[in-house]
């Protein structure tokens, strides 16, 4: 980084800054059902550098709100930290090249039988940068009615639960800590600050 990098990064706005270093090998050291594990050799700061991340394909995530403001959150058993947590209706991006919106408009009626006539982007999170590439696309989601499918669910998608719950109500819950989703907690926290 140069000194007028540096400076930049000290007084200008606050916002990430992409800075993608020389990458000198890549490969996939483990192969997933759902994520792959890749390991890098790059170059930064006059030295290659090897890490290993979860390559991940990306995903949406829906905050959907009804006429009455509030907000959809469902409950889903999530293995790897074994609990039934509160999240948003959520995918991953399935499809090489495939649409956020589109995905998310798919993941809304895949997991609680319902569609929006009006979106708009709320806020992108990238889930863990030091460890994954993942970046989930958030949308809001209003006008929102039946679908004109119901899906059949499996897995762990079976037994979802869906709840409106107020935005105020969820915001507390995560004020709390009765709720630990990053995604639902990032949602409802910029949701709440948007007005």
């Amino acid at each position: 980084m140069t000194p007028a990098e540096r400076d930049a990064l000290l007084t200008g706005p606050l916002a990430d800054l992409p800075d993608p270093a020389e990458v000198v090998a890549s490969e996939r050291v483990f192969d997933g059902r759902v994520w792959d594990v890749r390991r890098d050799t790059f170059r930064f700061g006059g030295q290659d550098v090897v890490r290993d991340y979860v390559d991940h394909t990306g995903a949406v995530a829906v905050l959907a709100r009804d006429d009455e403001g509030r907000v959809l959150v469902i409950n889903q058993y999530r293995h790897a930290i074994r609990t039934r947590d509160w999240e948003l209706p959520a995918g991953l991006l399935d499809v090489e090249g495939e649409d956020p919106l589109e995905a998310a408009k798919r993941e809304l009626a895949e997991e609680a039988d319902l569609v929006a006539s009006d979106w708009s982007p709320l806020i992108e999170v990238a889930t863990s940068p030091g460890g994954s590439d993942e970046v989930i696309h958030v949308f809001e989601a209003r006008g929102v009615s039946a679908a004109p499918d119901e899906f059949v669910r499996t897995e762990e998608e079976a037994e979802i639960v869906l709840r409106w719950v107020p935005l105020a109500e969820a915001v507390e819950a995560a004020l709390a800590g009765r709720i630990r989703n990053s995604i639902l907690l990032v949602a409802v926290l910029a949701a709440h600050a948007r007005g």
